[in-house]
């Protein structure tokens, strides 16, 4: 998922964003309350969950909340998570499936200093390269990024640094760090640090993997199809709105997400945003789009690194019949 600065060790009080009486829906935001999420906050206040006759519970786990426990439990309806965390989860026979993917480029990139002698995968070979752990997005990122390079893990030195990127680049330990690039880099900014990233390929024959989107169990599918298709069309609704009108978009999230009236909270929350933003559409222009060929790649690849219990059929684990028509 989406790294955040800082954790909540419970969950965060279920907030309520719709009709009241309206067609219930509790989604899984995951971690702490942040301007990422301000699509489902923009949701709410413009009432596109009440217009759609539903009653939107936004739902913050704790951080030692498994990601799909709620979801698993029926606590929770969607999901809002990773493909490739949703891949993973499928393997572990939870019937998760996707249903929008909200950030169409990956958010994660290996982050160097700016006058870094760095500059494509192909140059990780045999340099000191630093990521949280062999967990998460950074990690398959660091995979991905290094078979582009035609390298493996004992070609590059990687460390396990934990969320100590800045302290560990800054202070030169390591030549590189797995990062998000509408976080991370952005705190290097902040920091006074001149940094920039190294990105996954985008293209056709790349090893891409699938980012964030909202994803729901089949049985629910199956039985609630009408409302999620109108759950899944009011929050592309947000999405488009914090995109178009991003200092709107910050004010209507300051009723969820604490401490954002402070001025440097606030110009973080803007640099977040426009970076945000900037990953959320694909080349054509479309929000939610689910591209077959980047989950059939994808599948392929997480097997192959044995990021994978067993295989996954990729076709069973997306479902783009719950995006609005166009």
């Amino acid at each position: 998922m989406v790294a955040l600065a800082t954790l909540t060790s419970c969950a965060e009080e279920p907030k309520d964003a719709g009709a009241k009486g309206g067609a219930g829906i509790t989604v899984g935001l995951t971690y702490t309350p942040n301007i990422q999420f301000s699509p489902f906050y923009v949701a709410a206040e413009k009432g596109y969950y009440k217009d759609a006759g539903l009653k939107v519970t936004l739902r913050h786990h704790g951080a030692a909340e498994d990601l799909f426990g709620a979801l698993s439990s029926g606590k929770e309806d969607v999901i809002y998570a990773g493909g490739d965390e949703m891949l993973q989860a499928r393997a572990k026979n939870v019937p998760v499936v996707d249903i929008a993917t909200f950030y169409q480029k990956y958010p994660v990139g290996l982050i160097v200093p700016k006058d870094s002698e760095i500059r494509t995968p192909a140059d990780l070979k045999g340099r000191k390269i630093g990521t949280p752990g062999p967990f998460g997005e950074t990690y398959f990122g660091l995979l991905a990024l290094l078979k582009e390079g035609g390298l493996s893990t004992k070609e590059a030195k990687v460390q396990n640094i934990g969320f100590t990127q800045q302290a560990a680049l800054t202070g030169n330990k390591v030549e590189g760090v797995m990062g998000y690039l509408n976080n991370d880099a952005i705190s290097f900014k902040e920091a006074g640090k001149e940094v920039r990233s190294i990105t996954l390929n985008s293209g056709s024959s790349g090893d891409q993997l699938v980012g964030v989107g909202l994803g729901a169990k089949k049985k629910t599918l199956d039985k609630r199809g009408d409302d999620i298709r109108k759950f899944v069309d009011a929050s592309l609704r947000g999405l488009r709105y914090a995109i178009d009108h991003q200092d709107e978009a910050i004010e209507l999230s300051e009723k969820y997400v604490p401490g954002l009236r402070g001025e440097k909270q606030r110009d973080n929350a803007r640099a977040v945003l426009k970076a945000t933003a900037s990953l959320m559409k694909n080349d054509q222009g479309e929000l939610g789009a689910i591209d077959p060929q980047t989950w059939t790649r994808m599948a392929d690849f997480m097997y192959d690194q044995g990021l994978l219990e067993k295989t996954v059929t990729p076709e069973d684990a997306y479902d783009t019949s719950f995006l609005p028509k166009s």
